[in-house]
């Protein structure tokens, strides 16, 4: 009886890892064809001239060069709004927040906002940061929208980072009189810096790539100027692409895939320094 259940669970364990195999195969496969077909389809067209162009009607003469720009502000201002607000509140719910009702509430709040789709975010950022705060479609605007999108994602990963940090490491602060605050600062950040910068960085690699809640937001799709300021118009990265693959030229549609080149270049990179930041810190705090 005993060997037969054993070669039945043998039997069992092998069917699911050909079939965890083959979903895996599938998935690998199907991001390499799309990636070789935009790999053909943009490369022709990616060079200095394309980078450093803003958009034209004539598909020889467009580039990104606004939509580059604007991503990077857009970047610069949703980490600068993002990271202090979710690492702060994460600190708080793990480490002083009491375990009540009302913390589970807003834990499964936080939890329930991590999961929804980013236009919802692009029309709250419509309602709330153009309209109602009167911030009009400015980069402002679409750096909040976004900063709402990450908090969630943020808020998480911090947790996670400050809940694997052992407990006798807490304990053994206390015992040597040290306070909460001096605790944290000393032991817990430290601590958890590599996941709270990974989680950090993917939050807003995901940002940088979402185009429905500025299109929500009703950032331009032809801009011909570099944004000065917070409060001027701009557009993005994804937007200019979606822009060029809704044209009815061929030819734009290769910029799309060029633009989509562009981007998958910053979000490698993106996701590159967070690995490097992560065992970098992970290194020297064994250390």
């Amino acid at each position: 009886m005993f060997r037969r259940r054993l070669k039945t669970r043998q039997r069992q364990a092998g069917l699911f890892k050909v079939l965890f195999m083959a979903a895996t195969t599938v998935g690998i496969l199907t991001l390499a064809v799309l990636i070789i077909d935009v790999l053909k389809d943009g490369l022709g067209w990616l060079d200095w001239q394309f980078i450093t162009s803003y958009p034209s009607r004539k598909p020889e003469d467009a580039g990104l060069l606004s939509a580059f720009f604007g991503s990077l502000w857009i970047m610069f201002l949703t980490g600068l709004f993002s990271f202090p607000v979710g690492v702060g509140a994460a600190i708080y719910l793990e480490e002083y927040a009491p375990d009540n009702r009302l913390k589970r509430i807003i834990q499964t709040n936080i939890n329930n906002l991590a999961g929804v789709p980013s236009i919802v975010y692009g029309l709250l950022g419509l309602a709330l940061f153009v309209q109602a705060l009167a911030l009009g479609r400015s980069l402002l605007a679409g750096a909040f929208t976004l900063t709402l999108m990450s908090l969630p994602v943020i808020i998480i990963a911090t947790q996670e980072a400050i809940r694997s940090v052992p407990a006798a490491h807490r304990l053994g602060a206390f015992a040597l009189g040290a306070t909460r605050w001096q605790v944290v600062r000393h032991i817990v950040l430290p601590s958890a810096l590599p996941g709270i910068l990974t989680g950090t960085i993917l939050a807003m690699s995901r940002a940088i790539g979402e185009a429905a809640p500025m299109i929500a937001i009703s950032a331009l799709v032809y801009l011909t100027f570099i944004p000065g300021n917070v409060m001027d118009r701009f557009t993005v990265l994804p937007i200019q692409i979606f822009n060029w693959v809704s044209r009815p030229q061929e030819d734009f549609w290769h910029l799309a895939a060029a633009g989509i080149i562009v981007l998958l270049i910053v979000l490698l990179g993106m996701n590159a320094i967070a690995i490097f930041l992560r065992n970098r810190y992970q290194r020297r705090h064994e250390e």
